[in-house]
């Protein structure tokens, strides 16, 4: 299954499930990356590290560890 890491620039896509477990699990659930929540990808550095994201209204970075472990489904190309 495609994980977060997986998206592109300009796609939008929603979180099945979060592969993680423990402290980097509960970190994500905090940050409101949750099953059925729509995520959609703004920018990528350079090398792939960080990502930056919208979710729930708000801008989000992660990591290319914590966006690994973000299973998603759905994934639109904006126009």
């Amino acid at each position: 299954m495609p994980t977060l890491r997986d998206v592109h620039v300009g796609e939008s896509c929603t979180v099945v499930k979060l592969a993680g477990t423990g402290a980097i699990k509960r970190r994500i659930m905090d940050m409101g990356l949750t099953k059925g929540t729509k995520v959609l990808v703004h920018k990528v550095a350079p090398l792939g590290d960080p990502i930056e994201v919208t979710v729930r209204g708000y801008e989000l970075t992660l990591r290319k560890d914590e966006a690994q472990v973000i299973e998603v489904s759905d994934i639109v190309v904006k126009a």
